[in-house]
């Protein structure tokens, strides 16, 4: 995980504040939760309390371990750096797939950032894949389940 994570500085923020959730609040939530759980009493093999926190607890220092790598290895996206005739990370790009008629937006970012559902995608999708390195008017295609998709690349925003 040492490969350099590409984040917007609002990217960057969000995993940021998120870190800041888990390390001030649920760490010490989860704790309070193994205390109380001890003072409950009863056999640790039959607290099911206990158990339950002590699980989170191991995904609350995963989850905090795995953001503080990629905040660690993050790489500032200069978004006013980028291209308008190449697609790169950091693009905003308007695609529209063939068969369709309605354009699609989507902004090509880091892998840690993706979020399809507002229009995020990963440079390592298919799709951003696919899109980096195109030019306005260029044909992409990806292999689906389904079979191939095409999109004609229509504008970069």
């Amino acid at each position: 995980m040492d490969k350099p994570q590409y984040l917007t500085r609002e990217g960057l923020a969000s995993l940021e504040r998120r870190l800041d959730e888990f390390i001030k609040v649920r760490r010490i939530q989860v704790a309070q939760r193994l205390k109380q759980a001890l003072q409950d009493g009863g056999e640790l093999t039959e607290n099911t309390e206990y158990e339950n926190a002590k699980n989170e607890q191991a995904f609350i220092e995963a989850e905090i371990s795995r953001l503080t790598q990629i905040v660690r290895n993050s790489q500032i996206i200069e978004e006013d750096k980028i291209s308008s005739d190449i697609i790169q990370i950091g693009s905003r790009v308007a695609v529209l797939q063939v068969g369709e008629k309605q354009e699609e937006e989507y902004q090509v970012v880091g892998s840690a950032e993706a979020n399809p559902r507002v229009g995020k995608i990963s440079h390592e999708s298919p799709l951003g894949k696919a899109l980096i390195g195109s030019k306005v008017g260029e044909k992409v295609k990806i292999k689906a389940p389904d079979g191939d998709i095409t999109f004609i690349i229509k504008k970069i925003l």
